[in-house]
């Protein structure tokens, strides 16, 4: 990542769902948290770090939670929705993009750990006000849009073995 400095203030917002569906679905494993929130910080100062997942009550959520929080995430937990047809929805869009804007004010940089093409206005916001922003995720699986509207985007598949279990 580039343009960074040791004095800048760093917010880490991830997209747990979006994380977890791209390195399951290309690779079969699972985001290393730890491995992603050292490379989005570096040497710059953490402000805030938020993992924004799904409660589906599977057997090992909680204790995926759990890890989250020992490595240094605070949890944002939405319970899935099940509609009457059966369709299940649950996405974190709005919430992670309110506390970007909240915290734009208190920190320097964004890092928006997601491939969701939703983001890219939030980007572009973000940017408006001074803030850069910054979005790690798996290149193959991240939309065209928010790699434009980022200030930099680091692909987690160079990296395979730093952001994945």
């Amino acid at each position: 990542m580039s343009v960074t400095h040791a004095d800048q203030r760093v917010a880490v917002l991830a997209d747990s769902q979006n994380l977890y569906h791209s390195a399951q679905s290309k690779y079969s494993r699972n985001v290393d948290y730890a491995g992603l929130l050292e490379r989005a910080v570096g040497d710059r100062s953490l402000v805030r770090a938020i993992a924004y997942v799904i409660r589906a009550d599977s057997p090992e959520e909680e204790s995926f939670f759990e890890a989250l929080r020992d490595i240094g995430f605070e949890t944002k937990i939405k319970d899935i929705k099940t509609f009457p047809d059966g369709t299940k929805k649950a996405d974190w869009d709005l919430g992670m993009s309110l506390d970007a804007v909240s915290l734009a004010s208190h920190v320097d940089t964004v890092v928006l750990c997601t491939g969701d093409g939703d983001f890219a206005r939030l980007c572009t916001h973000l940017r408006h006000e001074g803030v850069r922003v910054e979005a790690v995720g798996l290149g193959s699986s991240t939309a065209e849009e928010l790699i434009d509207a980022a200030d930099s985007f680091h692909d987690m598949e160079d990296e395979e073995d730093a952001f994945l279990l």
